[in-house]
């Protein structure tokens, strides 16, 4: 059995990779940790260092066999984000400043209403970008270059 897409997917997402959360529900209920990863796709998420699962895995060609501890994922509704300022798990809301930026703001009965920032990683690509020509048509057309300094 191997995974299953989420039913209803999430169309917003609030909790976004490096984000300070602690985990509510489950084995590792009250610890903090960093989101590694978001799979949006199973509307889960990776925390780093929790949800420690063993993994067996088979001995081939290139690398060894045994027993691995992997981080399995958790749904998102199972963690919730740090307020910056308090410190305890809050909702998150957004919020359109007087300039007209949108940010995101902790919400809640425990939450100060500070303005949650966005995490740095954010900046950083997981992927390069490519700088081959992915596309190309028959001579008649030019060739699409996804070519970007």
């Amino acid at each position: 059995m191997g995974w299953k897409a989420a039913e209803k997917i999430i169309q917003c997402w609030k909790i976004l990779r490096g984000d300070n959360v602690m985990i509510i529900r489950g084995k590792d209920k009250g610890e903090t940790g960093v989101i590694k990863r978001v799979i949006r796709s199973q509307n889960r998420v990776i925390v780093e260092g929790k949800n420690l699962v063993k993994k067996h895995i088979k001995q081939g060609q290139g690398h060894e066999g045994g027993i691995f501890s992997i981080e399995a994922p958790l749904h998102v509704s199972n963690v919730q984000v740090l307020d910056p300022v308090t410190g305890r798990p809050c909702k998150i809301g957004y919020k359109y400043l007087e300039d007209g930026t949108k940010v995101r703001i902790s919400r809640g009965q425990q939450a100060s209403g500070a303005i949650i920032p966005r995490p740095e990683i954010l900046k950083q690509r997981r992927k390069p970008r490519p700088t081959e020509c992915m596309f190309s048509f028959s001579s008649n057309f030019m060739s699409i270059c996804l070519l970007k300094h």
